[in-house]
């Protein structure tokens, strides 16, 4: 089998595994992580009403400025925050942490480490 196919067989089966466990609701809705090469970016979902709560991305206008680089750990560090901040904001203290097909590491944790420090409940 091919090695590319294979890799992306494996981020589908994650991505399934992880995503049928998690069910977001207006109380505590679901936090959906992007991640790209250059990019980084959040949700907070409701899935029940099918609506995006809150969202924060580094292509965000005011967050472009103060992250130079979108792709790395600082990135994520800022978005977390971010993220926490316009999620108290809007009444929501705790989240279901959707990772998606990422591994738990690297800039996901940053980013949920960042979120928890700020004030929201993974």
């Amino acid at each position: 089998m091919d090695k590319n196919k294979f890799l992306q067989k494996q981020r589908e089966r994650r991505r399934f595994r992880v995503r049928k466990k998690l069910h977001g609701d207006g109380q505590t809705p679901r936090m959906c992580i992007y991640r790209s090469n250059k990019h980084i970016g959040c949700q907070l979902i409701d899935d029940v009403s099918r609506k995006t709560i809150v969202s924060v991305s580094t292509r965000d206008k005011d967050l472009r400025e103060s992250v130079s680089n979108g792709g790395n750990k600082d990135a994520a560090q800022a978005i977390g925050k971010a993220i926490a901040e316009r999620a108290l904001a809007a009444g929501i203290k705790a989240v279901r942490l959707d990772r998606g097909a990422s591994k738990y590491h690297g800039r996901i944790a940053a980013l949920a480490d960042a979120a928890r420090e700020a004030g929201l409940t993974l």
